[in-house]
């Protein structure tokens, strides 16, 4: 089943082709057109399943109608850490460059005055966390009372992190006739009181996670410290066995940074992320497959589809925040039986990711 008979509209089925994507993941088909349709929904659904996807892209839509108001905003997503907030945000910057949302992330460790400027403008998306949410809602920053729609993602990890008593004041403080999407990769019983508390008879949806890196690509750690990456990756990168590479950060600020250090440094370099267009995208690609340049810095979201044969390297400047992107990063060597090496460089930060990681692919990294 293709995108295009879920029922999004035709500039937003452009934009997600433009981001390299043909076919809807499991919890993408069964989600997204219940959710047009204004149900509520309970989606098991593990990081790595499309799940993201499966809300922005109709929520995009269903948002296409309507103004925002100032310190109203239309709708709100709440994540458990401002990474996956962050990684939301570019979701909705990717698929929903046809339409003209307005977007405000609300996370810790960001100058509050920003945040609250853009929520004064008045916003269709208000990405947060929920201490920061509250935060400003205390303060009267705030107003919930326009929400007609609500994102509860990473239930369990909300749970985990004793974040539940925030999400229920925030879920009594919104209008009572709205629209409820809740995502978890399990069901805890606080969660299912959770979602028969606040969700009106919800569609549950399941999807199971793909996985399993690929066998034939010898994968390594090398442990740093954040000062001291760009330096590695040089060296790495220097190193006689290495013909090319594609080099991932998580980032498309970091994409363009280190693309220019390392021309700077006399590599080969080019460079693809969620800003270029995608003409743009496959010219800089093809001088990668024919050698002009031998180093390729991207985003995942820009590398999403990309089949690269012969490239003899993979580098993960930063560790990836979902542990399939590893699988789908790392899965660009090796294909149809080559082997490859997937170096990958982490700081005492990264732990976590790098267990999750570990997990997921049933491998210890060397």
């Amino acid at each position: 089943m293709p995108f295009a008979d879920l029922g999004l509209s035709d500039p937003l089925l452009r934009a997600v082709a433009e981001a390299g994507y043909d076919e809807p993941t499991p919890i993408q088909k069964g989600t997204i057109p219940p959710v047009l349709m204004g149900k509520d929904i309970i989606g098991i659904a593990q990081t790595g399943t499309g799940k993201t996807a499966a809300f922005v892209l109709p929520m995009i839509d269903i948002l296409g109608e309507g103004r925002s108001r100032a310190r109203m905003p239309r709708s709100l997503i709440l994540e458990p850490t401002r990474e996956l907030a962050a990684q939301v945000a570019e979701n909705f910057e990717k698929y929903g460059k046809y339409h003209k949302l307005s977007m405000a992330l609300l996370i810790g460790g960001v100058q509050m005055g920003d945040q609250v400027k853009a929520l004064e403008k008045g916003v269709d998306v208000l990405i947060a966390t929920p201490g920061r949410l509250m935060d400003l809602y205390g303060r009267g920053k705030i107003l919930l009372t326009g929400c007609s729609l609500l994102v509860i993602d990473e239930a369990d990890r909300m749970l985990d992190m004793g974040f539940i008593p925030d999400i229920e004041e925030i879920c009594s403080r919104l209008p009572k006739t709205r629209q409820t999407l809740l995502f978890s990769a399990t069901m805890p019983p606080p969660i299912k009181k959770l979602a028969d508390k606040f969700l009106t008879d919800p569609k549950q949806i399941e999807a199971s996670r793909p996985a399993s890196a690929n066998l034939n690509i010898e994968q390594r750690l090398i442990i740093t410290t954040s000062a001291k990456k760009r330096d590695v990756l040089r060296d790495v990168l220097r190193h006689a066995e290495v013909r090319n590479a594609i080099v991932f950060s998580n980032r498309k600020t970091t994409v363009r940074d280190l693309a220019t250090s390392l021309k700077k440094s006399g590599f080969k370099v080019g460079q693809i992320h969620g800003d270029m267009e995608q003409a743009e995208r496959i010219a800089e690609f093809d001088r990668f497959k024919d050698g002009s340049i031998t180093i390729l810095v991207a985003s995942d979201v820009a590398a999403r589809g990309l089949d690269v044969k012969g490239v003899s390297h993979v580098v993960n400047f930063d560790v990836p925040w979902q542990p399939d992107d590893y699988v789908h990063r790392i899965g660009r060597r090796g294909r149809a039986g080559l082997t490859g090496i997937a170096i990958t460089l982490a700081t005492k930060e990264d732990a976590e990711a790098v267990a999750a990681i570990e997990k997921l692919t049933n491998t210890k990294i060397a």
